[in-house]
């Protein structure tokens, strides 16, 4: 028989309701839209689903520390830190629990508390789940029940205070940002110092929901790291290599290599309309939850043959890139060696690199000059004021009786690197075979937003150096 036909009074209306919102994350988001958005139609796809059923795990217990990757305008926000802990008040009866929202922007933080006020204080919510918000502390910023649960927003580099059963990382980096090693480096002191210090006990969960634009963002510090994060990573286009299965058991439903993640939010003109705005490096990030572009950004891992060995009479430099600190999340020192063939081909023979304090950086740089002999043009860097060229002046000292010069770079370090990219492109450049070829790849195809960017820098530095019509001697590897 229908519902309409069974005379039900308003208070088994309500008892339906809160019995169908409870049943899961889901059908209470459904529910809660209209009154969030009341002139926008919901539409609903298996992603929204995927976000739900692992932020019900979060409540269940199941998971503790949750990494969404997701496509912007996917309803995550609004799901994570508005609908859920809502959900987790009403439905779930945990108004006791203290949420701490959280972005990059306190702007973007306090517009979510206050949609989570909002909906908390509707005349549906309060209906069917009668919570007085106390008067004393009921601002766009925090506000709290009659039960001690509480929400509060706060801007990410500037977390203090509070701890929270559950802390919301929304965006901890904007896209203009995440070319910034300062700010990059900022995010990674305040997630791994200060946020881990802003959840009440064992049972509190972090939940960070983001897109990827660095090998170096919040994203790429929790994998890098090895945390006990369950990973959800959905991106735009399916790629088949990179299928996404979490610890639920959850696995990406899609089975074509380029299927869209949510054709009836975003259909493919509009996604090819998005590719083209963002550019290869900025859907690669937002859309495709990569830092850098398949197969490649600037440079591409098919631009670069594998040789056995270099052709004879290369004019031959060696480039540095320099740093001293022996942390394994510092730079990098990086030493690269490339010739130049007499028919004008660029060939990379060997790469020196480690993380070391000043005075490993010394030997290895006077152990590796020995190794290439006095034939072999050297090249290291001299940061700018008194102390950089100091500190240039001292190692070209620790390196007489070698052709070493020292000169400061110009330009940013993707300007510096445009025109080996260039050469690089009509595959111009060669690598010779050797156990250093992996990790040099793994970096060159990320940059400029991979996490290392040492060893282009060397690169670029020793092309610069080939190319700058000065004498070098020549030299038979």
């Amino acid at each position: 028989m229908p519902l309409a036909e069974l005379n039900l009074t308003s208070e088994d209306w309500r008892c339906i309701e809160r019995e169908y919102c409870s049943r899961s994350l889901a059908n209470f988001a459904k529910r809660a839209w209209s009154v969030l958005e009341p002139s926008a139609e919901l539409k609903w796809g298996w992603v929204l689903d995927a976000i739900c059923e692992h932020l019900e795990a979060v409540t269940a217990g199941d998971i503790k520390r949750l990494l969404m990757n997701v496509p912007p305008g996917s309803m995550k926000s609004m799901l994570t830190a508005v609908i859920w802990p809502a959900w987790e008040w009403g439905p779930k009866g945990l108004a006791a629990n203290r949420f701490i929202g959280t972005a990059h922007a306190q702007a973007l933080a306090v517009r979510d508390n206050m949609k989570c006020r909002r909906l908390i204080q509707s005349p549906w919510f309060q209906s069917l789940w009668p919570m007085p918000l106390v008067d004393d502390q009921n601002t766009k910023t925090k506000f709290e029940n009659d039960r001690t649960g509480f929400r509060e927003a706060m801007a990410f580099t500037s977390m203090t205070g509070s701890r929270g059963d559950r802390v919301i990382l929304d965006d901890p980096i904007s896209a203009d940002d995440a070319n910034s090693d300062a700010e990059l480096e900022n995010a990674r002191l305040t997630f791994t110092e200060t946020l881990p210090t802003r959840i009440n006990n064992e049972r509190s969960a972090i939940v960070v929901i983001m897109q990827r634009l660095s090998e170096k963002d919040t994203s790429g510090v929790i994998l890098d790291m090895g945390l006990p994060y369950t990973h959800l990573c959905v991106p735009m286009r399916f790629e088949a290599d990179r299928r996404c299965v979490t610890s639920l058991g959850w696995q990406d439903p899609r089975q074509r290599d380029g299927e869209l993640m949510f054709p009836e939010r975003f259909p493919e003109a509009q996604v090819r309309e998005l590719e083209i705005t963002l550019g290869s490096y900025g859907a690669a990030g937002q859309l495709q939850q990569r830092p850098a572009p398949r197969g490649g950004g600037m440079f591409k891992r098919e631009w670069f043959q594998v040789i056995q060995a270099p052709p004879a009479k290369c004019k031959w430099v060696r480039a540095w890139d320099l740093a001293a600190s022996e942390d394994k999340d510092s730079a990098w020192t990086a030493g690269l060696l490339m010739g130049r063939s007499p028919d004008g081909e660029y060939i990379i023979a060997d790469v020196k690199r480690i993380q070391g304090a000043p005075a490993a950086v010394e030997r290895l740089l006077v152990n590796t000059a020995s190794q290439d002999g006095r034939s072999v043009k050297g090249s290291i860097p001299q940061d700018p004021g008194q102390s950089g060229k100091a500190q240039a002046q001292y190692l070209i000292k620790q390196l007489a009786g070698y052709s070493y010069t020292a000169s400061t770079e110009s330009g940013d370090k993707e300007t510096r690197a445009q025109p080996l990219a260039a050469q690089a492109e009509v595959g111009n450049v060669k690598l010779v075979e050797g156990d250093w070829n992996a990790a040099f790849l793994d970096e060159i195809t990320t940059f400029p937003v991979g996490k290392w960017k040492d060893q282009v820098d060397a690169a670029s530095r020793a092309f610069s150096e080939l190319v700058s019509g000065s004498s070098y001697n020549l030299a038979n590897f």
